[in-house]
């Protein structure tokens, strides 16, 4: 595997770059009202990419943030993953053809596996997957609903779909610096070949090291957001570690 990767993540409601606690739109903190300069900020620091989710979109079903998108495009020049509100073959190709690495599915691959499995099949390496959970069960619509599907099984399903990534985020700890829930983003990625990144509650620099122990080696990386806009999280420091540099 190669190095750990971190992601600093952007998450766009009303054009803004804000952090939610535990998915819910009426507990979000405006961090910064220019995503594109947050995303240059981010380069600058020496991040290698970039995760966005269209929060508004998730719910919406439909991109809604999509000019914010695009203004992070033309600010940086590192690879952007980007989820929320994709639902179709067409909305997949017009943001790989805009500039996005890869696009994230999350709704859709509980919904319409189908079309997923097209999408990884039409753009190779191109097309993750994003399982939400609460409780070990996936969670869709912006995390609104709580399917009666365990995150394993939803990840099985796409075993040999050719998907890029899986993006595990425990919803119970997202955005309140709980630390990341490694032993269920671990056993998810020992039950799949497919790489897994970790999300939700990356809170310090033990939570980068933690990343880094032996057990972790088949984790792709982890998405980092509250703790670097707080603060908590050093740019320099995490990513030396990563790198095996000293801080």
């Amino acid at each position: 595997m190669d190095a750990v990767i971190l992601f600093p993540a952007i998450d766009l409601k009303d054009g803004k770059c804000v952090r939610l606690q535990q998915g819910d739109m009426a507990r979000a903190t405006v961090f910064n009202h220019d995503p594109a300069q947050q995303a240059a900020q981010f380069e600058s620091q020496g991040f290698r990419y970039l995760h966005i989710v269209d929060l508004d979109g998730a719910f919406a079903g439909k991109p809604v943030n999509a000019h914010a998108v695009e203004r992070i495009l033309e600010a940086v020049g590192m690879p952007v993953q980007l989820g929320g509100g994709i639902r179709d073959l067409a909305g997949v190709a017009a943001w790989l053809e805009k500039g996005i690495t890869r696009v994230i599915l999350g709704t859709a691959a509980v919904r319409d596996p189908a079309f997923v499995k097209e999408a990884a099949r039409r753009f190779p390496g191109r097309v993750a997957v994003g399982i939400d959970a609460r409780d070990g069960r996936v969670a869709v619509e912006g995390w609104a609903e709580t399917s009666d599907l365990e995150a394993t099984e939803l990840a099985r399903r796409f075993e040999d779909a050719g998907v890029a990534a899986i993006i595990y985020t425990d919803i119970a700890r997202d955005g309140l610096l709980k630390g990341l829930n490694l032993d269920a983003t671990i056993a998810l990625a020992d039950a799949v070949s497919i790489p897994v990144i970790a999300s939700g509650g990356l809170a310090s620099l033990d939570d980068v090291k933690a990343l880094l122990e032996p057990r972790a080696a088949k984790l792709e990386g982890a998405i980092t957001g509250r703790a670097l806009y707080d603060g908590r999280l050093d740019p320099r420091a995490a990513l030396a570690l990563v790198a095996g540099l000293p801080a």
